[in-house]
């Protein structure tokens, strides 16, 4: 079974009113943040609309038709850097565990197509931790192909 093309699944661009659903999503994705965390983040994320976005997947049910249940998420910003053509970067995408498999991640990836195509960019890169093995099979099954493997470093600055 899959929501794919039920029009129980919508998708909209993300609120502040989602920041509970989201930051408990968040966790399932492995990255622990509060509520109110994500309300900032999600209020710094649209002062910066024409090259970063974040989208949510509602699901109504028939018993609580005003009350959509927000089962995923996805984030896009654009990259740019003097070595390489200008693409959209996946920064994070989860669908809520009990939901994943009925095509909820597929939908948000196809938003995240469609959002890089407006903005004139034609590549769509996604990271994926490596043992995120579910994951790696997910964007395989959806066109994605693996171009390299890195690790990656960062430095915690005062």
């Amino acid at each position: 079974m899959t929501v794919t093309d039920s029009p129980a699944l919508s998708l909209r661009p993300i609120a502040t009113k989602d920041a509970e659903a989201a930051a408990a999503l968040s966790v399932q994705l492995g990255y622990e943040a509060t509520p109110d965390q994500i309300r900032q983040r999600i209020e710094r994320l649209a002062a910066c609309t024409t090259s970063q976005a974040a989208f949510v997947a509602c699901l109504t049910r028939p018993e609580a038709p005003d009350t959509p249940e927000i089962v995923g998420w996805i984030e896009v910003a654009i990259t740019y850097h003097l070595q390489s053509e200008p693409f959209v970067l996946i920064g994070g995408l989860v669908v809520q565990d009990g939901h994943r498999g009925l095509g909820i991640g597929r939908r948000l990836c196809e938003h995240a197509e469609n959002w890089t195509r407006a903005q004139g960019i034609r590549i769509l890169r996604v990271t994926s931790r490596s043992t995120r093995l579910d994951a790696h099979r997910f964007y395989l099954r959806d066109g994605y192909i693996e171009t390299k493997t890195s690790k990656v470093f960062e430095k915690i600055l005062a």
